[in-house]
């Protein structure tokens, strides 16, 4: 590859963790699941293993076994007799059914455990305790007796997916909102819950006082501001994570609706400092302002006794370490408090770091080797994420790690190189149509598995990297699950979910297949060694260059536009180049063009791995090149000779593969066929 200018030219790291979330381990994976996040961090992990190598790339998931998602889950299935087994054998069954999915869908994990099965739930274990007694160390977390739901008819504490209500911060139009989260991803104090209610016998859960660890967030809030103006410089980051981050940095409010503003004015002396904010023209709420989050909960309270319903604003509130679940990772007893679990929020924050450890042990690593991924300044990790869980990861995640300097969660003390940030991917909604849709909402999406029944894995992949999600949520419009029983009939009506795969199966699968049936016919089955012409060599060199660049940004609907252009011109380049040298008769043309054509589909086959790895890979095999070097960027990238052996570069060919009649590299699903 030629050098690009120095302003220019892309830095990678030497090592790179890429990671996906972690899904619950209560239901199977819909096509949200693979759409926004694992084929993008697939396709960026696959980028990465051909750019700096595969062995110094680690592509982490695992499937999330605890959460009170997960609790209430099994507890539905059992009560409706649809499952006899243990709560680990139901979350067991589901991993299984998520990791067959991945499978299917050529998604390359490193490791797909779960952070409580096997030798990764082992070491998940340490680690939450090791960090656990570090944050306790450092001095950031505080023992806090908080309301927590009861259940007075059945007896029992609720865990937070046994509570329903509205969400109480403002602006939000969740509908499904839980004991301390909605499902657009609020955070809230459980006595703020609108309407709360019991999912066990629907009646209004009491608030009894139950003690818990929780790390102090707001005393974070400097650091976190440093970092989003450090995002904000950063054109690499997308727009939307330092927009969300920001939105928990502003100070504590409560608003209050304009008909209580006299209720308001009755205990305006009793409440905290303030400051009061008339409402704008056509808001409903005025605001009050306030100097900490103490100063606010004391508010609440005067506001609560007082009967003046009120909303909370977005800001950065204690996080919760622990719980009183059975079924969860075990929390170590400090100062005596014992028999707590930790929340599955903050425990899947560092999930991957165990994870990590976990494969790198499989390997035959040394333990202390994942710092070499999570540690080294010239190590970076990938994040891919959805929009609705920035609060965790941009807000929670940069602070926990922060507040275990000046060490790192398994050696105390000073360390060489402590934890690094995270570099977080957001990508915004993926709706079905034109609507938001969710496996435990009202509108229903097809799971990841049902729309293989149409489409082949890298018709979807393309598609789903063509997108734009890192842009604006988009809506997802397959055919077959959303037209109308006329529109199905009717062939003029376009499939846009096979836009993207037209590029593969049509215009991709030609530029290889002449490639290979001209050197079968004229060039006794050998591709022709040689140097490209300059336009082809000028072609792929601006393209490489660009595509580096847009990796750097993980634009990839950008990429799949790049690669649209570049495959397009390098079938007209063959075609009038073929078509020129045979109305001239002209030998040495006719083998320059194949020279050309066979570079550029090199080029064209390295860039499209990342998104279409099996028919790419299948291109390979029939050009009879060693994967490893074929998918590599550690070449010049000038012509296809560099990857020959010097007794075929002395003979000038390199014998490849006969291609039968009519073979596709890229094949339709069967039910496309007419």
């Amino acid at each position: 590859m030629s050098a690009a200018p120095a302003e220019e030219r892309v830095v990678w790291p030497k090592r790179a963790v890429v990671t996906a979330g972690m899904p619950y381990g209560n239901k199977p994976l819909h096509f949200g699941h693979i759409a926004g996040v694992f084929v993008p961090a697939d396709a960026f992990a696959r980028f990465l293993r051909d750019r700096i190598g595969p062995e110094n790339v680690r592509f982490i998931s695992g499937t999330d076994c605890f959460g009170s998602p997960i609790n209430e889950g099994y507890r539905k299935l059992v009560e409706a007799g649809e499952f006899d087994g243990t709560i680990e054998e139901y979350v067991q069954k589901n991993h299984d059914a998520q990791k067959a999915t991945l499978d299917a869908y050529g998604i390359s994990l490193s490791i797909y455990e779960g952070s409580g099965m096997g030798h990764s739930g082992d070491v998940h274990q340490l680690i939450s305790g090791k960090f656990i007694e570090k944050l306790h160390e450092n001095g950031h977390l505080h023992k806090r007796a908080t309301l927590q739901f009861y259940d007075a008819e059945a007896h029992t504490f609720l865990n937070g997916r046994q509570v329903t209500g509205r969400c109480p911060v403002q602006g939000c139009k969740s509908e499904h909102a839980y004991a301390d989260e909605c499902d657009l991803g609020h955070s809230y104090a459980p006595e703020d819950l609108i309407a709360p209610k019991s999912s066990l016998t629907g009646t209004v859960p009491e608030m009894r006082p139950v003690e818990n660890w929780y790390f102090d967030l707001p005393a974070f809030g400097d650091f976190l501001r440093e970092r989003v103006a450090a995002m904000e410089a950063d054109p690499n980051i997308r727009a939307i994570v330092p927009q969300a981050i920001k939105e928990f940095l502003a100070p504590p409010v409560v608003y209050i609706k304009n008909d209580a503003r006299e209720a308001y004015e009755a205990v305006a002396a009793d409440l905290p400092a303030h400051e009061l904010r008339e409402p704008e023209k056509g808001k409903q709420s005025f605001e009050i302002e306030f100097a900490d989050i103490d100063a606010r909960d004391a508010a609440r309270d005067v506001l609560g006794q007082a009967g003046i319903r009120f909303r909370t604003g977005k800001a950065l509130v204690p996080f919760r370490i622990t719980g009183n679940i059975e079924w969860g990772v075990k929390a170590p007893v400090i100062e005596g408090l014992e028999g707590l679990t930790v929340w599955c929020w903050p425990e899947s924050l560092w999930a991957p770091m165990s994870f990590t450890m976990a494969v790198n042990d499989q390997m035959g690593l040394p333990r202390g080797s994942w710092r070499d991924w999570w540690c080294s300044k010239d190590a970076e990790v990938y994040q891919f994420i959805g929009q609705d869980n920035l609060y965790f990861y941009g807000v929670a995640q940069p602070a926990l790690i922060d507040a275990l300097r000046p060490g790192d969660l398994i050696m105390p003390g000073v360390a060489e190189n402590p934890l690094r940030q995270t570099r977080l991917v957001a990508n915004h909604h993926i709706l079905f149509g034109d609507k938001k849709a969710s496996s435990s909402g009202a509108v229903k999406p097809p799971t990841a598995d049902e729309l293989l029944d149409f489409y082949t894995v890298e018709q979807l992949r393309a598609h789903f990297l063509a997108l734009g999600l890192d842009q604006k949520s988009v809506g997802f419009k397959p055919k077959p699950f959303l037209a109308t029983e006329e529109e199905l009939a009717d062939p003029r009506v376009a499939d846009p979910v096979l836009k993207e795969g037209a590029l593969l199966t049509n215009v991709f699968n030609r530029l290889a297949r002449s490639c290979f049936y001209e050197a079968q016919k004229n060039f006794e089955g050998y591709l022709p060694l040689g140097r490209p012409t300059e336009a082809a060599l000028a072609r792929a060199n601006e393209t490489l260059a660009a595509y580096d660049r847009l990796m750097l940004k993980v634009e990839l609907h950008s990429v799949m536009s790049l690669m649209d252009n570049f495959i397009r011109f390098a079938n007209k380049h063959w075609s009038e180049g073929i078509r020129a040298a045979e109305l001239e008769e002209d030998d040495e043309a006719r083998r320059q063009v194949l020279v050309d054509s066979f570079y550029l589909l090199r080029v064209a086959t390295l860039l499209m791995h990342p998104i279409a790895p099996a028919g790419t890979e299948k291109i390979c095999d029939y050009l009879s090149f060693e994967f490893d070097d074929f998918f590599s960027w550690n070449y010049d990238l000038e012509d296809v000779g560099e990857l020959c052996s010097a007794g075929e570069i002395d003979e000038g060919r390199h014998r490849i593969r006969e291609l039968l009649p009519r073979f596709d590299f890229f094949e339709k699903h069967p039910s496309q066929y007419k």
